[in-house]
């Protein structure tokens, strides 16, 4: 039986390196993340006039809120975007009541962006969403295989994020 060069990618054919295997496994992830699958989905079921740079926003206005005050700089920086256009994504989400610009504790003269419950509650949605998709997507694993993909995974995107970060400061190499 004669496979293509997609199956033997798919099923691992023998020869082919682990690198080589995670290597193409990551262009995929890339066109996928790339078509926004997960957002586009979220987006079509919660509606509300939401767009793609709201849910990026959003998300991390929650994750970064966890460690630190979150400015509109802190936004451009991390979406890799312009100020003016983060600070356009801001205001917007202003206007929706999802997020709110408050004083900073540490700098009075700072402006923070903070959730609102509603933001909260729209970003518990999409969570939903995405749940539901993980959950299709790994309906046939085990508890044990997904809490050792949990830990693989995120050990790597640690790993990734921090070569990134060396590579962005110019540091990398050194």
């Amino acid at each position: 039986m004669d496979m293509s060069s997609d199956d033997e990618q798919k099923t691992g054919a023998a020869g082919t390196s682990a690198f080589a295997r995670i290597g193409a496994a990551m262009g995929r992830m890339r066109i996928m993340t790339g078509r926004r699958y997960i957002g586009r989905l979220a987006i079509s079921r919660v509606g509300a006039g939401l767009e793609l740079s709201h849910l990026d926003a959003l998300s991390l206005v929650r994750r970064l809120g966890l460690e630190q005050e979150v400015t509109v700089g802190a936004l451009a920086e991390q979406l890799r975007i312009d100020h003016s256009r983060a600070s356009r994504i801001v205001a917007d989400l202003v206007k929706r009541g999802v997020v709110r610009r408050a004083a900073s504790q540490e700098d009075g003269r700072r402006t923070i962006v903070t959730l609102t419950k509603a933001g909260m509650h729209w970003l518990d949605q999409v969570n939903g969403v995405k749940e539901e998709v993980l959950s299709k997507v790994l309906c046939d694993w085990t508890e044990e295989e997904m809490a050792t993909f949990a830990d693989l995974y995120t050990r790597f995107i640690e790993r990734l994020e921090a070569q990134a970060k060396d590579f962005d400061t110019g540091s990398a190499g050194k």
